[in-house]
């Protein structure tokens, strides 16, 4: 049985991701987005490729945006974000746009492995909730996510930003899938398996 505590932390959560995603879609908009684009587009143009890395819960997140960039226009690759200083920065290249996700834009590990990419000529967007950090000051093109709390009990584990930054990402691919004029016939080529793999009616 839920006691009146729990329901309580239920309902806070609820609360609180409303308030705080309400406020992540303000940070959503073209002026926003413009030098990612850019630098996304001008990577492209020269031949290069686009990777995003992240440590701890925003590496998941990682995974899940290099595979929907993938699947609309834009191909994108996971690197790790601590195996990078142990040889797998390897598979960035000079011109190369790494996108590097991380809540604080502090964290340790990051810090270090996005040290390397820079030093090895790639360009950092940096995707954090705080746009004094370290991470954001290093990138070539900062994307905000900010939130004021995450929901939850003790208020510390990732949720709401977790949320802001996939909502930052999402909307970054959007303008990328936009750029790009992916057609129904290119998506679903893109797609041969499962319900995303069919033409629509009105798409044949």
């Amino acid at each position: 049985m839920l006691s009146e505590k729990n329901i309580r932390h239920l309902e806070d959560y609820r609360q609180t991701v409303a308030d705080e995603m309400s406020d992540a879609l303000e940070q959503v908009n073209a002026e926003t987005y413009q030098q990612a684009v850019d630098l996304i587009l001008d990577c492209r143009k020269a031949g290069g490729r686009i990777h995003v890395t992240g440590i701890g819960k925003p590496a998941h997140i990682g995974g899940y945006i290099a595979s929907l960039m993938s699947s609309t226009g834009t191909p994108c690759y996971e690197l790790h974000g601590t195996e990078a200083v142990h040889g797998s920065s390897g598979q960035v290249v000079p011109g190369d746009v790494v996108i590097a996700i991380s809540n604080s834009g502090e964290t340790a590990e990051l810090k270090a492995t996005v040290t390397a990419l820079k030093k090895n000529g790639a360009k950092i967007i940096g995707v954090t909730g705080n746009a004094s950090s370290w991470l954001a000051k290093a990138s070539d093109a900062h994307l905000l996510a900010h939130v004021s709390a995450e929901g939850g009990p003790l208020n510390r584990a990732p949720r709401a930003s977790i949320l802001a930054e996939v909502i930052a990402l999402q909307g970054l691919s959007v303008l990328l899938q936009s750029v790009a004029d992916v057609t129904p016939q290119q998506y679903v080529s893109w797609h041969p398996g499962g319900a995303l793999g069919k033409l629509r009616d009105n798409e044949k």
